[in-house]
């Protein structure tokens, strides 16, 4: 078994290599900018944003009635509705199906409960072997990795680590790494497993009360090819993916993909309501700890996420240290919010991931609080005994030194002698701040000095 490293020692491992830690950086700034310029190009953007949030609001307070209105509508359709509260009970839930119906090919669009429930790793052990059809995920699955990201899973790939990637699994020229050439041999390579395909498996963006329809988002088509060939189809949710009426989803659907990727409209907003004829089609409603979020005041609005990931694009911390470096399948500033919410102890040292610049809340389409619940979640942990010695005592040590002014000037003034003419004691490899970086030139006098010279 992999033994599962702390963020800031798997942070260590990658920011190693400094050409590759800086292009992660530019690269998932730039769909930031991208984000910024999609945004400003809608005049009602913070409108559409209030209504998003006010929208989840809302159906947080009532999710109980929602849930069961859209499973009334749902079974109504046609459709075989199944309840999960963890993600051994949606994997079991999945299996019972493949066997009912002696499945052997089964394909899958990019759904991050899934990977949650680690339901590939599940299945493999049941011989069944699943096929990931959205590109970034297939090849990370070639290479045996997760997902970093969860709208782009091998952003922390360059076009030579997947031109590599191909060659070894799929034969395609050694060394070229012509996107256009590797994105048509990828296609050629999912055809087939679309067509020999007997299961399809899907996540869901948007699930409708109203209606019990839902929504599939995608850009490459992938969910749309697998859902229209196989004979069945499972569509995984979290509970959380509901909302209360089909003229809700222009909301949401206007601020998804900008929030993404910078585009204008997802390529395929695929809707299903019912099974097409001689097919069959399953939902699985998963909690895995919602109810448990749902009942935190403090955290349950974290549920209002729509996976766009704009707070990983934005955080300084995810894009200077990658989504491996998070150890769960929802990296960046919302999964340090939610993860912990999993497992505090196993996901303790991620709320820590994080400047609290606020960032995260400034770009989120829904107007999640993630930087104040980043701070809050520190707090329980911290209650819970859940932080290293080390970190408890020096945090002690901080509050008591900056609670007492006379100390701090004394200290600081030593502080700042030693950086002036002993420079080698800070620039040095026991100080965690100096890798990567060098620390700034002291100043010639203190703040406090240069304000009670200049306001006299």
């Amino acid at each position: 078994m992999t033994k599962v490293l702390d963020h800031a020692t798997a942070a260590e491992a990658f920011i190693k290599d400094e050409e590759r830690t800086n292009w992660h950086d530019d690269t998932l700034w730039f769909v930031r900018q991208k984000r910024d310029l999609a945004a400003h190009g809608v005049p009602e953007w913070e409108t559409l944003r209030a209504w998003a949030s006010q929208i989840k609001n809302h159906t947080l307070s009532k999710m109980d009635e929602y849930l069961v209105q859209f499973e009334e509508n749902a079974r109504a359709n046609g459709v075989h509705v199944h309840w999960a509260k963890d993600g051994d009970e949606h994997n079991r839930i999945i299996h019972d199906i493949m066997k009912k119906h002696e499945v052997r090919n089964v394909v899958k669009s990019k759904s991050m409960l899934t990977e949650e429930c680690h339901l590939n790793s599940y299945l493999a052990k049941h011989d069944i072997d699943v096929v990931d059809t959205d590109l970034g995920e297939r090849i990370v699955q070639f290479r045996k990795e997760p997902p970093s990201h969860i709208v782009l899973p091998a952003i922390h790939l360059k076009k030579q680590d997947v031109s590599e990637t191909f060659h070894q699994h799929i034969g395609t020229e050694k060394g070229n790494n012509d996107p256009q050439y590797l994105t048509e041999a990828a296609r050629q390579h999912l055809r087939n497993h679309f067509i020999e395909s007997d299961l399809a498996i899907t996540g869901v963006n948007f699930a409708v009360a109203e209606t019990g329809g839902f929504v599939v988002c995608t850009n490459e088509g992938n969910a749309d090819m697998g859902a229209h060939t196989a004979k069945v189809h499972i569509a995984c949710m979290g509970f959380e993916k509901i909302i209360p009426k089909a003229k809700h989803l222009g909301v949401f659907l206007r601020l998804l993909t900008r929030s993404a990727t910078g585009q204008p409209i997802t390529t395929y907003s695929s809707h299903f309501l019912k099974p097409r004829e001689g097919q069959e089609m399953h939902i699985v409603i998963v909690d895995n700890g919602r109810s448990r979020q749902l009942g935190r005041k403090d955290f349950r609005n974290s549920l209002k996420c729509i996976r766009c990931a704009a707070c990983f694009n934005t955080c300084p911390v995810y894009r200077r240290s990658g989504g491996h470096s998070y150890h769960t399948a929802v990296a960046g500033p919302i999964g340090s919010i939610l993860n912990p919410n999993l497992d505090m102890k196993a996901n303790a040292d991620l709320p820590f991931a994080s400047t609290l610049c606020g960032s995260c809340s400034n770009v989120c389409p829904v107007k999640i609080d993630i930087h104040e619940q980043l701070w809050k979640w520190r707090q329980e942990i911290v209650k819970e005994g859940y932080v290293a010695e080390s970190k408890s005592l020096a945090m002690k040590g901080a509050a008591w030194l900056f609670s007492k002014p006379s100390v701090y000037r004394a200290v600081a003034k030593v502080g700042l002698s030693v950086m002036r003419n002993m420079p080698f004691m800070v620039n040095n490899k026991l100080n965690a701040w100096y890798k990567q970086r060098e620390m700034p030139e002291a100043p010639k006098e203190s703040f406090r000095d240069w304000y009670n010279k200049n306001n006299k």
